[in-house]
């Protein structure tokens, strides 16, 4: 029996914090001189006291950090506050899992407690930024153990709640998507403008000689220009022009090609429009500026759009949720990009091609009716494929008559969990039913290479359940979990729902 005992948890690298701390007020110290004085060297320096200062302030929270668990609950404090929670108001301790991009840190794992009201309050200690960390497992250990004595906890499992999981929130996936909904307006809010801009451009006529100087804007005025040199910096930054005496302008930035095809002592002549160069003729080669039509920003707004689409699936999978534990996995968004991409499809062209007149056309009421249409399919379809699908019943794996594809072999993509005799270090991926006993196997077949013989006489299902957040990123989502009991040894068994009820009925059968 584990005894309870009081917890301290204290910063590991405390001197180290410390020492940041300590640049952290001297980056402080010189931004607050620089800030008494003006220049452009003074803000450099300032620049440079700005960094080690917010680092300080990240080490000062770390620093003071610290976590007390007794008999009467749980403490904590950092640098600003202090928080105290008696065992009674805790309902129940869960791990929350974060993913890292590094990979030197596989994951950060911090301690959770909920609250009987619902609220949720993180721990800033302990922490793990590895999945085996023996320290952070036996700090927890304690923590539950004082639970257990001092609370009344809700239930003896240990959630552990990841971006996969219906607990991990709906917060960053709604400010995602608002802002990619706010950006596609802002990309929208151009397309008119855009349209009147470019159809000014075609419509635009030379201005005539007696044109007023505060008219020259909307008309074309033509000046002649001898080019001085040219410059190419490559195909991603373009060229430049330069022209001889710096008239009417000293030079003007064009694309790769232009720069390439003009010489010097070229004699050309200049379209300026709205006080722009919008061209530049010579006699071998004609420069013209791209002028941005109506159709790019209307992409650019539905490309937004449908980025938009995908945090709002991930939303709607955690609605559509709300009901299961916070751990459960919850389907891939995947077929709902899906549908977004097969919306691209069709959307895309036709807002380029008709971004102002989409009602003024036979065609492209027709166009997107259709693609309308099609979309719907593919949602509905999306809907169905992220489906909450409940585990079937043990009984009725057991019960079954009889196995299946008696007398040839079949293999199932299947997954035992923990390494067993049977399954050493992990190594199947596989298992074969059929003709002979069921076997663990590293690969899909034909033949039982390197099978090993599954004892199923000392296996005893407990329970089927949806995957949780404890049995790790390999499981995939769409999979469920069998509990089995291996002669007292908790073992667990991971496959497609349809696969896992056969391999089971399987099992029963021998």
């Amino acid at each position: 029996m584990t005894h309870a005992r009081e917890v301290t948890c204290r910063p590991l690298w405390k001197r180290s914090l410390w020492f940041f701390v300590g640049l952290g007020v001297a980056g402080t110290a010189l931004a607050g001189v620089c800030l008494a004085y003006r220049g452009r060297l003074v803000d450099v320096w300032l620049g440079i006291g700005l960094l080690p200062a917010l680092g300080g302030v990240a080490a000062l929270h770390q620093a003071t950090a610290r976590t007390d668990a007794d008999a009467r609950g749980v403490h904590w404090r950092t640098w600003w506050r202090r928080r105290s929670v008696p065992w009674q108001d805790v309902a129940d301790l869960r791990v929350r899992l974060r993913h890292s991009n590094n990979s030197r840190v596989q994951n950060t794992r911090r301690v959770v407690l909920v609250l009987r009201d619902g609220h949720k309050r993180p721990l800033p200690l302990p922490r793990s930024w590895s999945s085996e960390d023996p320290d952070f497992d036996a700090t927890l250990d304690a923590l539950r153990a004082l639970h257990r004595r001092y609370g009344a906890p809700e239930s003896s499992h240990l959630p552990v709640v990841s971006y996969r999981t219906a607990g991990a929130g709906r917060a960053g996936a709604l400010s995602v998507c608002a802002l990619l909904l706010a950006g596609a307006g802002a990309a929208a809010w151009f397309v008119p403008g855009a349209a009147s801009d470019q159809q000014a451009w075609k419509s635009a006529r030379p201005c005539a000689a007696g044109t007023p100087a505060a008219e020259r804007r909307a008309c074309l005025t033509t000046l002649p220009a001898v080019i001085a040199r040219t410059e190419d910096n490559g195909a991603k930054r373009g060229g430049r022009l330069y022209f001889t005496g710096g008239r009417p302008l000293e030079r003007i930035a064009v694309t790769q090609e232009a720069a390439q095809e003009f010489r010097p002592g070229d004699r050309v002549e200049l379209t300026v429009w709205r006080g722009e160069v919008r061209q530049v003729a010579g006699e071998r080669f004609v420069w013209r500026e791209h002028f941005s039509g109506p159709g790019e920003p209307a992409v650019v707004a539905a490309v937004l759009a449908l980025a938009a689409g995908y945090p709002g699936a991930l939303v709607v999978l955690r609605l559509r949720a709300r009901r299961l534990p916070d751990d459960d996995v919850l389907p891939s968004a995947l077929p709902f990009v899906g549908a977004l991409v097969g919306t691209a499809l069709w959307l895309l062209p036709l807002c380029y091609l008709h971004p102002t007149s989409l009602l003024g056309s036979p065609g492209a009421i027709t166009w997107a009716a259709a693609g309308s249409t099609a979309t719907l399919g593919l949602l509905a379809w999306a809907w169905r494929a992220t489906r909450i699908r409940t585990p079937e019943g043990t009984d009725a794996a057991q019960t079954a008559d009889g196995p299946d594809g008696e007398g040839q072999e079949v293999f199932v993509a299947a997954r035992f969990l923990e390494d067993t005799d049977y399954n050493p270090h992990g190594f199947g991926t596989h298992i074969v039913l059929g003709d002979g006993p069921p076997a663990v196997t590293p690969h899909p077949g034909p033949g039982r290479f390197a099978a090993k013989r599954i004892p199923v006489e000392r296996l005893t299902v407990k329970e089927v359940r949806r995957a949780r957040g404890s049995d790790g990123d390999t499981v995939p989502r769409s999979w469920h979990i069998a509990e089995l009991d291996d002669a007292g040894r908790p073992v667990r068994l991971a496959a497609d729902p349809a696969d896992l009820t056969r391999v089971l009925r399987e099992f029963g059968a021998r």
